[in-house]
């Protein structure tokens, strides 16, 4: 039976036009994942490439102090790209991979991103999630909207019916048939990603593959709930279409606009100027209370007096630019609080919503997710302290250049170890597929077929 199901149902010309063109946009989006892994992975090595020309270029043109020096050379950290990420793009096509900071105000540069076409970045990309978020179900729905009213309408029903011992039983195989189809169409194109893009097989890629296809499941339990009412096809057809719009389009975005308000974050710019200002205003502020506040914060560089017959010092203008950094230290807590406060409210909302939890778990899969980027934007912090307090010493005492070992500096690479947590990631797809079976099954043996 199963057999003669699925032969009636591939041999439809809706069924291939639909299946094929899935496939297309499927490989389309792989491709574009690619383009992305490639644009990072030729980030990377330029990235490598310039950081040793640049400090040897300027360890040459500087050779005679080392704090002008440090004043233009920029060290690179990297947030590393894994392969899986090509597949869900998430924040990382608005937010830079590569953080190039110099051991100035940290503040004025943590924020600097790549510069891109905001049409672009408005449209985004159409990497795997989003053919997976957004097209599957509408094919699903495609699928099934009329698994019986199709029949019961062109009069087949009665036959069918008669023939058949358990019309319960029939029923799932139709939906199983277009199951099967679904998750192997998936699987085809997720496999030949792992292939394609070099993604290895992983926890990470089955727990991806998993929650797609918990994902598709999701969308074929809507559609057995909508056809156990035993409507018409074009009720079934515009119930499900519009459960589409409001779970795809109407309900994220109307989550992300309270978000924004309830949660407002201050301009990453304005705390750029608020370090800026509180650096240049030191240039007319007594040298004596700028040391003071810079020696409580670095009491082991106490012993580092200032010359005061001098009118400039290296230590008292980087002693500036940690003040600009310290007086713009609460704007940059609040930041960083009201992004964590958005992720957390996001995580915690998105369990009722099933299409906005799997699109979060996708990106928290691939390290594309705010999480990663508030982890890597703590640990550009981490390095850009270890780097003023390696080279603070040298500034202060004024080492030799040519001392210093400039080919020793690479750029150093931030992996986000967070581990995936499984029942966090499944368990509110379970239980949506489950109560939706539930109450179709109950539907089903409580009405008259038809």
């Amino acid at each position: 039976m199963l057999a003669l199901l699925f032969k009636n149902f591939i041999r439809s010309k809706g069924t291939k036009i639909g299946l094929l063109f899935l496939i297309c946009v499927g490989f389309v989006s792989l491709l574009i994942g690619k383009q992305f892994q490639d644009k990072q992975q030729n980030n990377i090595k330029e990235a490598v490439s310039y950081q040793k020309e640049h400090i040897a270029r300027n360890a040459e043109y500087h050779k005679d102090e080392i704090g002008p020096l440090l004043y233009y050379i920029k060290f690179s950290l990297v947030n590393k790209t894994f392969p899986i990420n090509s597949l869900a793009i998430g924040q990382r096509d608005v937010n830079p991979s590569i953080q190039n900071v110099t051991i100035r105000g940290l503040e004025g540069q943590k924020y600097d991103a790549e510069l891109n076409n905001p049409n672009n970045l408005l449209s985004g990309n159409i990497d795997f999630s989003f053919v997976l978020i957004y097209l599957f179900p509408l094919l699903i729905i495609a699928f099934s909207y009329n698994v019986i009213s199709e029949e019961v309408e062109s009069g087949t029903w009665k036959i069918v019916s008669t023939q058949s011992k358990n019309i319960f039983l029939y029923i799932l195989q139709l939906f199983f048939v277009r199951i099967l189809t679904l998750i192997g169409l998936l699987s085809i194109l997720l496999f030949t990603a792992a292939l394609f893009l070099q993604i290895p097989l992983d926890k990470a890629f089955f727990a991806f593959y998993g929650l797609g296809i918990l994902y598709l499941l999701f969308w074929f339990s809507i559609c057995f709930f909508i056809v156990s009412l035993q409507k018409h096809s074009n009720f079934n057809a515009v119930i499900l279409l519009t459960i589409w719009l409001f779970l795809i389009v109407i309900l994220p975005a109307g989550i992300n606009a309270y978000i924004v308000n309830r949660y407002k974050v201050p301009e990453a710019l304005e705390l750029t100027l608020k370090q800026r200002n509180a650096y240049h205003e030191k240039w007319d502020m007594d040298k004596t209370a700028t040391m003071e506040k810079f020696y409580k914060h670095y009491p082991q560089f106490r012993t580092c007096k200032l010359d005061e017959k001098a009118e400039f010092t290296w230590l008292w203008y980087y002693a500036m630019q940690q003040m600009g950094d310290d007086e713009s230290a609460e704007q940059s807590k609040e930041l960083e609080s009201k992004l964590q406060q958005r992720n957390h409210f996001s995580e915690v909302i998105a369990q009722f919503i099933p299409t906005l939890h799997t699109q979060i778990q996708l990106n928290e899969i691939a390290k594309s997710d705010l999480k990663n980027q508030l982890l890597f934007l703590n640990e550009t912090s981490k390095f850009h302290e270890k780097l003023r307090l390696h080279f603070y010493p040298k500034i202060f005492d004024n080492a030799p250049v040519a001392e210093q070992k400039w080919d020793n500096y690479k750029i150093e690479t931030f992996s986000d170890t967070t581990q995936i947590n499984f029942t966090k990631a499944f368990l509110p797809l379970l239980l949506f597929i489950l109560l939706l079976i539930g109450f179709g099954w109950r539907n089903f043996n409580t009405k008259a077929f038809f």
